[in-house]
């Protein structure tokens, strides 16, 4: 049954529409008092049936569960502390299945091309799982088989996916937020590319290429002449998980060196234009005896481009160079701010925090006025409409998993100080191409030295932001006018929505025609209504 299509796309919008409705109606009841307990329980039990339908179903949301639970700037940590173990509860499927897939791939048994298999899986992961093997030349190789009709679970998935975008995108907040539909596609160009072992061949070999002269990392060789779309054979790598301290503990292994390779060499990734590991979960990284970093599992890999390298290097000389209006710019360029964002509020709130870390301000206030400080910095930079592009949903989870990774290897590190090298290093190749650090690097101590207090420039800048927030004051009433009407249809338009689904699945005629119906009229009630009110709206204005 979890296998059929209709079944598989009923579950999963239904899931999601659920979960809509029980967070507003929440959300109605708590309006004048938050019971922050009772929401806490709501998101655990959310998280919980998620997770529970993901072992259930597999496919897409495991795939999606592991993608957010890396992102607290999207769930809430009670969410992400349910679903964090997603990516180690993923069911194999039998030998009998993966050795058919071998000997359909290879057009040969088993026995000719291997020597020695290992009798259970070593992983098994959302897409496939993997086993050890001895080659009959010899060579100890783990062989990675794709599951039984994953592609077509995915591909029904993503039906289910649209529709839940579609849904987020008309009657939630992430509208405005996200450009859903980009995101859409960029999560499925990217998953599907996973689906195809012959491309995490052609990314393995790669970085392969990129490591080869880089001390201290290493990717594994790929044997392409038993590679397929479906099977994927790799070099077999000795080491452990690069979160298991007592392997690290035990080998006399430093944590803080561990912790400053892995920032240098991920970095590197990050900023050149290329490609990137977008999937760098500490199942995915392996540290061996002698303190070598070993990357595998290129499925998932992410993709910077040049103009973007560009802009994400203008913004480090920005903020270096205390040129403000240039951050903010850049992240124009970058597509993170939308039109209407008010770009000088956005400019203070940078500048602001920037002079404060600079003039260590924050470390001489007492921690309640420090704490002050940066929740009224945050909430004048919350209230600005900002989005996240799609291009850089990976790029984010990316960044979000390995910073996680190196706070486990060292609570104490200082990201900043440990990335300076790695910008020195950048600096320097600038003054190859004509660039002078020493006229760069006085520039930047002449500008701090010419900096007011900004504890002094606070209330003028929150004085500036309250005005701005009179000004979309107006505009979010009507909003929230229309998103109520939106959501009478909305309610409407699912429970039709989910009987022509029920009606497909069980053969209930009697049911089709009129759920299309209803659908088409509760369509015709939520477009006309929101041309009306925006009609309205527009001669008012007037």
């Amino acid at each position: 049954m979890k296998y059929q299509s209709l079944y598989r796309i009923s579950v999963i919008v239904w899931m999601s529409v659920k979960f809509f409705l029980q967070l507003e109606r929440f959300r109605r009841k708590s309006k004048h008092s938050w019971d922050q307990e009772r929401w806490q329980k709501l998101l655990k039990k959310q998280a919980k049936e998620y997770k529970e339908k993901a072992i259930r179903l597999e496919g897409l949301l495991v795939k999606l569960g592991q993608f957010l639970s890396t992102r607290a700037d999207i769930l809430p940590k009670v969410f992400l502390e349910e679903i964090e173990d997603l990516v180690d509860r993923v069911p194999s499927f039998s030998w009998e299945k993966a050795k058919q897939i071998l000997e359909e791939e290879w057009a040969a048994d088993v026995q000719d091309v291997i020597d020695n298999l290992s009798d259970r899986p070593i992983a098994s992961a959302s897409i496939g799982q993997v086993y050890r093997a001895t080659l009959k030349s010899g060579e100890e190789v783990a062989i990675k088989i794709r599951r039984p009709n994953i592609r077509k679970i995915i591909r029904a998935d993503f039906q289910a996916l649209r529709i839940v975008f579609w849904l987020m995108d008309k009657f939630t907040s992430y509208g405005k937020q996200l450009d859903l539909s980009r995101l859409y596609e960029e999560v499925r160009h990217v998953i599907e590319d996973e689906l195809d072992f012959k491309k995490e061949l052609k990314n393995g070999l790669h970085f392969k290429e990129r490591y080869s002269d880089s001390p201290g990392y290493r990717v594994p060789n790929y044997v392409p002449e038993w590679s397929t779309k479906k099977v994927l054979v790799m070099e077999w790598m000795e080491g452990a998980r690069i979160t298991n301290l007592s392997y690290i503990d035990k080998k006399a292994i430093n944590r803080r060196e561990l912790a400053r390779k892995l920032l240098k060499g991920y970095l590197e990734q990050l900023l050149q234009e290329g490609q990137f590991h977008a999937d760098p979960h500490s199942g995915n990284l392996l540290i061996q005896e002698d303190g070598t970093i070993v990357f595998i599992d290129f499925g998932m890999v992410g993709h910077i481009e040049a103009r973007d390298a560009l802009s994400i290097r203008k913004l480090i000389t920005g903020i270096v160079l205390s040129q403000y209006s240039d951050v903010t710019e850049t992240l124009d360029e970058l597509r993170f701010l939308l039109p209407n964002s008010d770009k000088r509020q956005i400019e203070k709130a940078i500048q602001t925090l920037v002079t404060l870390f600079i003039e260590q301000d924050l470390t001489m206030m007492d921690e309640d006025t420090a704490e002050q400080v940066l929740k009224e910095v945050q909430t004048l930079v919350n209230k600005q409409p900002i989005q996240l592009p799609s291009e850089f949903a990976f790029l984010g989870r990316a960044i979000s998993t390995i910073v996680g990774i190196l706070y486990t290897l060292d609570p104490n590190i200082d990201l900043i100080e440990e990335g300076k090298p790695i910008v020195q290093e950048w600096i320097n190749r600038e003054e190859s191409a004509g660039y002078d650090p020493k006229k760069l690097l006085k520039q930047f101590y002449a500008r701090i030295s010419s900096i007011e207090n900004p504890l002094d420039r606070l209330s003028d800048e929150f004085a500036d932001h309250r005005q701005w927030e009179e000004n979309v004051k107006k505009t979010e009433i009507r909003s929230k006018s229309m998103l109520w009407n939106k959501h009478y249809a909305f309610i409407l338009f699912s429970l039709s929505f989910i009987g022509f689904f029920v009606s497909l699945a069980f053969e209930i005629q009697s049911l089709f025609l009129p759920t299309v119906i209803s659908s088409g009229i509760t369509l015709l009630v939520l477009f006309t209504v929101s041309a009306m009110e925006k009609r309205l709206w527009l001669k008012k204005e007037k």
